[in-house]
């Protein structure tokens, strides 16, 4: 740093003096500082293991700082730091870190950018090791560890496990998939036990009372969160797998402003998060919200542990969940050949074999044309006779000039075949095709029922603003003196936005513009004073 900018970051840190061996941050630490070294010797290492010895990560000098994303998310540390020798470092909590992001944009774009590229340059260092997730490739148990640690950007180790290497690791068959945290096993991990030991799930511990909770981490959920904590509410983002939704798993959406080249819905969601970190919103996954109770500003979600959060506002943006087909077989081969989506993780899976893509709309042509973009020979399955109707006309026309995709239109898949993974489908033409995968893509179902209270339309989602039916409208107005807000439910105080909201686009940008138009609502909700003694309806 220059002169200047070492200067200005002091202003936010407390000074502390080193002695030779003492420990500023050990592994496991929650909400630890960051660091920044103003002379003497620091180290950063990863702890020994009953595997490997200690290992030195880095030796930062005068006017580096130390951390990673782990300062504002709250997971636990994974690397130790400690002094050699005498000297002095800056300390600055959390809450000061925030503090420099919003005063300070030189210094916070400086900062930000050091603690996401640190993230990415560790999974090449020994800190991947502090990490590792040990199963079998085609283990759907083992492919939601590792989507749940992909969607995080955590910095972890994957393992494929054969028989020779649990014989030589003492790992038991009957434990996989295993994640060792620490060189401690987890046995039959899942992402929920995995998120409680790194400090990433709500637990009643953290007894949170908000101003905003908002429900669904998609791009919704996720521009919602953003735009409330910018504001000044406090604000906690929760979702039931990992944040990105169904965005998440576009391999390129073209048609979003401002990429003109595309822009993969990975890369989109990673911004967003990062976003969301340094504004200061609490992310917890995966956390299932399976109650929401009383109306703002006094509101209740219950999750599936039994934990609740107490919120003033809350946004439900929990998308649509994924519809299946009704085929025999079909769980089986969910995560063994059936996927959901079409990133590098499913993708390495079948690279350069024959797939299936099933559905008409844009997700399935984007997957279908990102299958075969890695050597795959892909065929589309569309029931329409007509790929028009429902996809944007810019891919349909790639389709049908790709030679590595054949498009069977007015086709169904009727039969799943394979042994413990997916090996072939049989069509309702009655041709039968070999394939390492099938991507289906056949649209979604809202996952609203669990909310009792906010009124729905026909297909379960949910009615907000002048859509909401005149006799809950009439009984909002005569409860609390004013009728539904735009994005606001029949539930005072509670608001939806992208998918899961009756007559959204269903589409990435409709989904973030409609989250955060929500928040200028929730504004106006939370500052609702009616007069005394007014008439409700001229209040």
């Amino acid at each position: 740093m220059s002169e200047d900018q070492w200067r200005r970051l002091e202003r936010h840190g407390t000074a502390v003096d080193l002695a030779a061996g003492r420990v500023l941050v050990a592994a496991g630490d929650r909400w630890y500082p960051l660091l920044a070294v103003d002379g003497g010797a620091v180290e950063v290492v990863r702890p020994a293991n009953r595997w490997f010895p200690e290992t030195l990560a880095d030796a930062p000098q005068d006017r580096r700082f130390i951390g990673e994303l782990g300062v504002l998310s709250g997971q636990r540390a994974f690397l130790t730091v400690r002094a050699t020798g005498r000297g002095r470092v800056l300390r600055f909590e959390t809450d000061a870190v925030r503090r420099l992001l919003a005063e300070d944009d030189e210094l916070g774009d400086l900062l930000l950018h050091a603690l996401w590229q640190r993230r990415t340059s560790l999974t090449a260092g020994p800190a991947a090791l502090t990490l590792k997730i040990v199963g079998h490739e085609h283990s759907r148990e083992a492919l939601a560890l590792r989507t749940y640690a992909a969607r995080l950007d955590l910095v972890h180790t994957w393992v494929d496990a054969d028989d020779a290497y649990c014989a030589a690791h003492d790992v038991a068959p009957a434990d996989l998939p295993i994640v060792f945290v620490q060189g401690e096993p987890v046995p039959n991990a899942t992402p929920g036990v995995l998120a409680e030991r790194l400090g990433l799930a709500y637990s009643e511990s953290e007894d949170l009372a908000v101003d905003l909770a908002v429900i669904g981490a998609g791009p919704g959920g996720l521009a919602a969160a953003i735009y409330g904590a910018s504001e000044g509410l406090r604000t906690v983002l929760i979702d039931g797998v990992a944040p990105g939704g169904q965005a998440a798993s576009t391999s390129r959406i073209e048609n979003y402003l401002g990429f003109p080249y595309g822009v993969s819905g990975g890369s989109l969601i990673d911004g967003a998060q990062l976003q969301a970190l340094k504004f200061g919103v609490r992310v917890f996954a995966p956390c299932e919200a399976v109650a929401l109770d009383g109306a703002g500003p006094d509101l209740t979600v219950t999750l599936a542990d039994g934990a609740a959060v107490r919120a003033r506002s809350v946004v439900v943006a929990t998308g649509a969940a994924y519809r299946r087909l009704p085929l025999d077989r079909w769980a089986e081969f969910e995560g063994a050949g059936i996927y959901y989506a079409a990133t590098a993780l499913e993708a390495r899976q079948v690279a350069g074999s024959s797939v299936v893509v099933v559905g008409g709309a844009n997700s399935a042509g984007q997957a279908a044309l990102y299958l075969a973009g890695l050597s795959c020979d892909v065929h589309l399955v569309v029931r329409r006779p007509d790929l028009r109707a429902t996809m944007s006309s810019y891919l349909v026309e790639r389709l049908l000039e790709h030679p590595g995709i054949e498009v069977h239109t007015e086709s169904e898949v009727h039969a799943l075949h394979g042994d413990d993974d997916l090996s072939g489908v049989t069509l309702s033409s009655g041709r039968e095709v070999a394939c390492a995968g099938l991507f289906c893509f056949i649209g979604a179902e809202p996952p609203t029922a669990w909310l009792e209270q906010p009124a729905k339309d026909e297909r379960g989602y949910l009615l907000t603003g002048n859509d909401v039916p005149l006799d809950h409208a009439a009984a909002m107005l005569a409860a609390i003196g004013r009728e539904p807000l735009p994005f606001e439910t029949s539930t005072p105080g509670v608001f939806a936005a992208g998918d899961t909201r009756s007559g959204s686009m269903k589409r990435v940008a409709a989904a973030v513009g409609e989250g955060s138009s929500a928040v200028a609502s929730v504004h106006r909700a939370l500052a609702w004073t009616p007069a005394p003694d007014a008439d409700p309806v001229s209040a």
